[in-house]
């Protein structure tokens, strides 16, 4: 094995590694509470709420996932001098309010698919709204949620790669540097490029990462239909 190889993939994976999964979990998770809330509040029927969701669910998925992440680094702090964000944060940020905005559409679908003759069911039984949703609709619309979740999740995971463009360490600012480094003309570096081997790391990395869970999607799509 090449002597560069140990010291690249060691700064890949103990120092950017850990960015994506700080970015990626904060991201899963936040899209996570906050999409099955608004969608499942949005199937209420008090308008001005749902217009509210809906005035949310639209601009955060009809904007690029990129001008999203510059809003959230560069906009922000613009508007509140106060509020300043380092790159991984501003991009957690970014994913997550585009992330809620696609659970928040794919929840509203998976509530709403339940036949209706459900929520008279648990009427009768003497549920209000909130015993109605959260003991008898919601419950089956999450198993109907589940497979396009678990390929959301995904996406996000692949996402957190935009924080690079924001100077955010993750894998991909990682490769970037060890290419960039390996480039350099000594003593710096070694004036080798070595460009290939590098990112296709990076891809092999984040295969391992995926390939489960699209697996997983696939299983579950199967298994619930």
């Amino acid at each position: 094995m090449p002597s560069w190889v140990e010291p690249v993939a060691r700064y890949i994976l103990f120092e950017g590694l850990p960015g994506t999964l700080r970015v990626s979990a904060i991201a899963v998770l936040g899209s996570v509470v906050i999409g099955v809330t608004l969608g499942t509040l949005i199937t209420i029927r008090f308008w001005p709420l749902r217009s509210l969701i809906r005035l949310y669910i639209e601009i955060w998925r009809g904007l690029p996932l990129l001008v999203t992440v510059f809003m959230a680094y560069i906009g922000l702090p613009s508007l509140f001098p106060d509020l300043v964000l380092d790159p991984l944060t501003a991009g957690s940020v970014a994913l997550v309010l585009w992330g809620s905005a696609q659970v928040a559409e794919a929840t509203r679908g998976a509530v709403q698919s339940i036949p209706h003759e459900q929520h008279e069911a648990a009427s009768a039984l003497g549920f209000g709204w909130v015993g109605r949703h959260g003991f008898v609709i919601l419950p089956q619309g999450l198993r109907r949620l589940l497979p396009p979740l678990v390929s959301l999740i995904v996406n996000l995971i692949q996402n957190s790669t935009l924080v690079q463009v924001i100077g955010g360490l993750d894998v991909l600012e990682a490769a970037e540097r060890q290419n960039e480094r390996l480039t350099a003309s000594p003593p710096i570096g070694l004036g080798e490029i070595h460009a290939a081997q590098i990112f296709g790391g990076v891809m092999i990395l984040f295969f391992l990462i995926s390939f489960p869970l699209t697996r997983l999607a696939a299983v579950l799509e199967k298994r619930l239909a």
